[in-house]
């Protein structure tokens, strides 16, 4: 499961409707995020939330390239939270999560 598959669930299980809006790009071979810097857009409990996922070691890389972006001071203007979903395997063997709200 990837770390886009698991904050899918995630936040499906907090009750939002969510959308991947992160797409394969297959003539310059990359994948390329909404806004350059969205994953997944979250709707619901009277919010709309922006999602960067990433493995747990990405997640100050992430938060750096959303604070560089162009369209977060958009995105903020509009209402909307950002946040950084970052995915780790603890040594128990489950996946935990960190959340970093960049709002």
């Amino acid at each position: 499961m990837t770390p886009t598959q698991r904050s899918l669930a995630e936040m499906r299980k907090r009750g939002y409707r969510c959308a991947v809006v992160e797409r394969w790009n297959p003539h310059a071979r990359i994948r390329q995020d909404l806004f350059g810097v969205v994953d997944l857009l979250a709707i619901g409990n009277g919010e709309t939330i922006a999602v960067q996922t990433t493995s747990g070691s990405n997640v100050a890389a992430r938060v750096k390239k959303i604070a560089d972006s162009e369209s977060a001071p958009d995105m903020r203007a509009s209402g909307w939270r950002i946040i950084v979903h970052g995915w780790r395997k603890a040594a128990n063997g489950r996946w935990t999560l960190r959340e970093v709200d960049v709002s």
